[in-house]
């Protein structure tokens, strides 16, 4: 499935949180991050991320789609994202 991910996270976990989303997804913009995912990876990815987070104050939000064929991806201006298979 395709999955885009945003996060909204404390400075001291900012970094940590950055570093899970790059084992699983690739990097678009500040805290946006998009890639082809399982489902079995995708519960990893949540698993792991809930052991950083601070629930109270943190924000995660993944936007699912069956496959990447259902999401139109327009650009304006800079396109600093690269859209490839990372696992």
């Amino acid at each position: 499935m395709f999955v885009i991910g945003v996060y909204d996270i404390g400075e001291k976990r900012v970094a940590k949180v950055k570093k899970l989303f790059d084992q699983f997804l690739f990097w678009t913009q500040n805290s946006v991050f998009e890639g082809e995912l399982s489902k079995a990876q995708l519960a990893e990815f949540k698993m792991r991320l809930e052991k950083i987070i601070d629930k109270r104050y943190d924000s995660v939000i993944f936007y699912i789609a069956g496959n990447k064929k259902w999401v139109t991806r327009d650009v304006v201006g800079v396109d600093r994202g690269n859209i490839g298979n990372i696992l």
